[in-house]
């Protein structure tokens, strides 16, 4: 199950992250979505984890929980939108 966590603060890794959800099973990958010009977080990240109890008790234990003086929002992932490519005025 991919899982979804928002509200992340800026100076959190990826290993971090699995860090921090390893406490309630094993994670596959954790990854910080950062900008692509700047390498700058963008404040959340995703955690894939291939038991889907262990996943759901991690979304439930972590999901308002303090992580570097931030509450994190923790829910399923969404699949991704589609959406229309974009229009370059330069």
């Amino acid at each position: 199950m991919e899982i979804y966590v928002g509200n992340l603060p800026w100076s959190i890794s990826d290993q971090d992250l699995s860090d921090a959800f390893s406490a309630y099973g094993s994670v596959e990958k954790a990854s910080i979505i950062s900008d692509r010009n700047s390498g700058r977080s963008k404040g959340f990240g995703f955690v894939t984890m291939n038991n889907d109890d262990e996943a759901n008790q991690a979304i439930e234990a972590m999901n308002g929980s303090d992580l570097g003086g931030r509450a994190l929002k923790v829910n399923e992932a969404r699949p991704r939108e589609d959406r229309p490519p974009r229009q370059s005025n330069w």
